[in-house]
């Protein structure tokens, strides 16, 4: 596993526009997801609380980016 750490929205753009696989994880709550006008193309959405519940379904193979408001 290659740890955690933190990234700026300016890298993962970076990333992304270099042409890396980047998985994004939104990981608000039902409210606040629901209430914001912000919600990225293609990104899961799964509370935080529930990450661990599905740990097994995540890829292995690229880089994961979690985020919430």
């Amino acid at each position: 596993m290659a740890g955690l750490h933190r990234i700026t929205v300016d890298e993962v753009k970076n990333r992304m526009d270099e042409g890396e696989s980047i998985l994004l994880i939104d990981t608000r709550n039902s409210h606040d997801w629901s209430e914001s006008g912000v919600k990225l193309p293609g990104a899961l959405r799964i509370h935080y609380s529930k990450l661990d519940q599905h740990l097994e379904e995540l890829p292995r193979d690229r880089t994961i980016v979690t985020y919430c408001t």
